[in-house]
Formats: C-alpha cells, sequence, structure tokens
C-alpha cells in the first residue's frame, strides 16, 4: 500500500488525508482461476486511492472474496448499505 505524499480526498469518504491504494479486486485472489479468466490484468490491478479509516473499514466489513466477487467497482463499493454506513462515520472523524 503505498501512500501519497500530500492528503487528496478520498474516493469514498471525501475526506482530505494521506492515502492508500485499494485493489477492487484484491490482490490475494489474481492468481485463481476464475479471476485470470474473467479479468484482464489491467483490469485486476484496478484499484481506488482512500484513506486508511476507509480501508480499514472495507475489509472488516467484507473478506476478500466478497470484496472481489460484490463489490469490485468503486460505484458498487457506494451502493453497498454497511460501506455507506462507514464511509458516512470516518468522514466525520479527526483528520
Amino acid at each position: 500500500m503505498a501512500k501519497s505524499v500530500t492528503p487528496s480526498p478520498c474516493a469514498l469518504c471525501g475526506a482530505s488525508r494521506q492515502l492508500t491504494f485499494h485493489h477492487l479486486i484484491p490482490r490475494k485472489l489474481h492468481r485463481r482461476t476464475s479471476f485470470k479468466k474473467h479479468y484482464s490484468r489491467e483490469y485486476l490491478n484496478r484499484g481506488i486511492d482512500i484513506c486508511q479509516p476507509c480501508h480499514r473499514g472495507l475489509h472488516k466489513l467484507y473478506d476478500e472474496m466478497a470484496l472481489g466477487k460484490r463489490l469490485y467497482t468503486l460505484e458498487l463499493l457506494l451502493s453497498d448499505d454497511a460501506v455507506r454506513r462507514h464511509v458516512q462515520w470516518s468522514a466525520k472523524q479527526k483528520r
């Protein structure tokens, strides 16, 4: 997880913080045959820059398989109720 040098807005909560890179399809799943068969290498390496509280929250809410199969785009993440509640909470936290 590479961190950006200057604070930028999080793709999920919009808070201006240092960001980490979140693979939309977790790296652990990239070597699985079903993912290699259905997605190109470029697609597997797609991701979003999000703040640490949002990143930790995503991985606490869902395991890698759920993230890779159900929540593999920014739009799907933002449409999920549990993620939306966490994002609202994260946006209110001290920066």
